[in-house]
This record gives C-alpha cells, structure tokens and sequence, in this order.
C-alpha cells in the first residue's frame, strides 16, 4: 500500500505517527509539506523537519511540486489536511480512497453557516462529496458537531487527532519522584488571549489566599506575555509563579515529567491541542478546559483527569484543588493519564488502527474499531464531563 500525507508543514507533533507509517508500510509512505515552517514557529521552539527521509518539499521548485500532484493521483490512499485542494481534485474526480482530517471547522459558532460564502465553501468541499469514497478525520471532538449541522460524512466520520511520541516510562517512578510538599504547576503555550494564560495567575492567586504550597511555571512568549507579567506582579504572585520563555520540545518536557499537575485552559479555538497528549503521556494529572478539541477524547473526567468549564475561574478552583488536597488521587490520574496515550492514542496505535481502516475500506468489508483512534466519531456535547464521580480513579 502507498500512502501519502498533504498538510501544510512536517513538524514534531506530526512526525511520531509519520514515523510508524514510513515503517509500517516499508517507505512506501510520503509526507508532502506544502510550504515553508514559518519563523515565527521555530522561534517558538518547533524543530525544522524538513530532511525527514519522507517529507516531500514540494514548494521547493517544478519537480516536487509535479511529484506531489502524481502522488495524489497514483497513491492508494491519500490523508489530507491544511494543503491546496489542486492535490486532490483529480483524485476525487476518480472516486479514489481519500481522507480528509480537520479540527473544527465553525471555531467562532454555527452562526458562520448563515454566512453565505462561508456556507457554499462548506458545501463545494464536503457535502456534495457525501455518496464519493471520501472520509473524515476528526482532529477534534466537536469536527463530527460541526459536519452534521450540513449533512457532510455520513458515517464516515472517525476518530483522529495528534499522535506525540509516547516514551516507555517507568510511570511508578516517575510519579514517585514528582514533588511531595511543595506541588508544582505547569502551564506551556503561546501568551495570547484565547489560550488563557491571565487564568492560571488568577489561580495562583486563589490558591495563594487558601494557603496551598505549590509553585507555577509558565513556558512560552507571545503578545500579551507582558500583560501577563503585570498581572503577576499586580495579584503580588511573583514569589510562587516564574515565567520561563519559550525553549525546546524536549526541555518543556522535561518540566512535565518533574511537574505534578498540567494546566490546559484555552477555548474553542484550540482546535486539538497536543500539549494534552504531551503532559498525559509524561505522568501529569491534567486539568483541562471542556472546549478544547482533545479534551473529549482523551480524557475521562476524574479517571485519568480533570476536566473545568471553558473560561470560568471558579471552576478551575474546584478541580484544581481535587488534586491538591489529594496525593492518593493525584498519582492515580496520573498513571491512568499515561496508560491512555500509551495504549489507546500512541503513534504505533494509530499507524496501526489506520492502515487497518484504510484496508478494509479498499477491500469494501468496513471493519469498526470500538475504542481510540480511528473509532467511529459522534457527536459531542459540551456538558459530556458532567455527573461523574471519584468512584471512576479506581
């Protein structure tokens, strides 16, 4: 089986599953990068992928870019993402196996479908391919919501997202060596306004009036990075919070393993947001906001973490404090955190659950994977974490 993989550019939370599929399938899998890394995100700490043995520059010049139009043609089964649709319109046209994978499509609200522009690039691009041999891959939990609202990918809609590498740890130890007495926070992201970093200092700030022992680092930059180094200094958190820069991949790793608990509070816009798989798979205890794209997926509230409402301060308190109050449940969740990525949302898993998919749709006998990747996605309602109890830990 040739594969090959359209998106804009190779990075690091790409290459893990990429990786596996280039094994798998005996390097007849390519990855075509359709435009440069920009600046701005190897400054934010993104290695530049672009000499990965698989990865086909094809904005490099005439010959590449011919060779990636070929391979849209001639591939068996052909993935893509945020690339031209010139890479797949004859494809299509041919009613060749062909997946689509997407975060959210209506980020901002439904009310973009009463956007006529809007509405007609949603029904040009999906809907009227609904009967065609085109799938969907739902790199968030709330894709399926937004493609039923305009009857796109009926039962054709699976479960995907982002695939970071999962390292085999010795999670006993890991957890054992985290912080006893003073607990430590982590938050990681760029500093802009839908990511919602002003909340984990406003956290610090409540903890701190509570008496809790803890201590909060903050990895990255970005434009409101000062604001936020205000707000610190203003709430008087400067001594139990430290800003930390951007720095590489496997450093903000590093903090993860040292860190008990992951803070994850940005919006709906966070389409996935592979920070979740990162912190689950380095032992945290993870509380995470209920929009975010891999939030439903991955976590199974108060089993192996702890999800808050999008936004509300006081709710992140609440869950927060679970796990403060409670070493025995904290190092619970975390060890169920890194058996989920491990066994259920690994790249090997997902390399794996795909090329079974992809087969079995070749052969026409559709097979269903009950669980994780690949699996059938749903819809998805917000309020999905709601009237569940500690009685899930164990």
């Amino acid at each position: 089986m040739k594969v090959t993989f359209f998106s804009n550019f190779l990075n690091h939370h790409q290459t893990p599953f990429c990786d596996e599929m280039f094994k798998l399938l005996n390097g007849n899998f390519t990855f075509v990068s359709t435009m440069m890394i920009p600046e701005s995100f190897l400054n934010n700490g993104y290695p530049d992928c672009t000499d990965y043995p698989y990865n086909l520059n094809s904005y490099n010049d005439k010959a590449q870019y011919e060779n990636a139009l070929q391979l849209g043609l001639d591939s068996d089964i052909v993935i893509i993402g945020s690339a031209p649709e010139i890479f797949i319109k004859e494809r299509i046209k041919a009613n060749k196996t062909t997946f689509r994978y997407y975060e959210r499509l209506l980020k901002k609200g439904n009310w973009q479908l009463l956007d006529p522009r809007i509405l007609y690039l949603l029904l040009r691009n999906h809907t009227i391919y609904r009967n065609k041999n085109l799938y969907m891959l739902c790199a968030s939990a709330y894709t399926a919501n937004d493609l039923n609202l305009f009857f796109a990918y009926p039962e054709k809609k699976y479960k995907w997202g982002y695939f970071t590498e999962v390292e085999e740890l010795d999670i006993e130890q890991v957890i054992a060596q985290k912080p006893k007495q003073c607990i430590q926070l982590l938050w990681t992201g760029r500093f802009i306004d839908w990511k919602h970093p002003e909340l984990v200092v406003k956290l610090a700030f409540e903890l701190k009036k509570r008496g809790y022992n803890f201590h909060l680092n903050m990895i990255g930059v970005g434009v409101i990075f000062e604001s936020i180094k205000k707000l610190i200094e203003k709430l008087n958190v400067t001594e139990c919070v430290s800003l930390l820069g951007s720095m590489p991949n496997n450093e903000v790793r590093n903090y993860m393993k040292k860190s008990n608990i992951f803070l994850f509070t940005s919006n709906q816009n966070e389409g996935w947001g592979a920070v979740l798989n990162e912190a689950m798979s380095c032992g945290c205890a993870v509380v995470a906001s209920n929009t975010i794209g891999a939030t439903p997926y991955l976590i199974e509230h108060e089993k192996n973490g702890l999800i808050f409402k999008s936004g509300r301060l006081s709710s992140l308190v609440e869950q927060t404090e679970k796990l403060l109050r409670n070493k025995l449940v904290r190092d619970q969740i975390s060890k169920n955190a890194y058996y989920t990525l491990l066994n259920e949302w690994s790249p090997q898993i997902a390399a794996s659950n795909f090329l079974m998919l992809a087969q079995s749709i070749i052969d026409g006998q559709i097979i269903s994977i009950e669980k994780g990747t690949c699996s059938k996605a749903k819809n998805t309602n917000k309020n999905f974490w709601k009237n569940r109890t500690f009685n899930n830990i164990v």
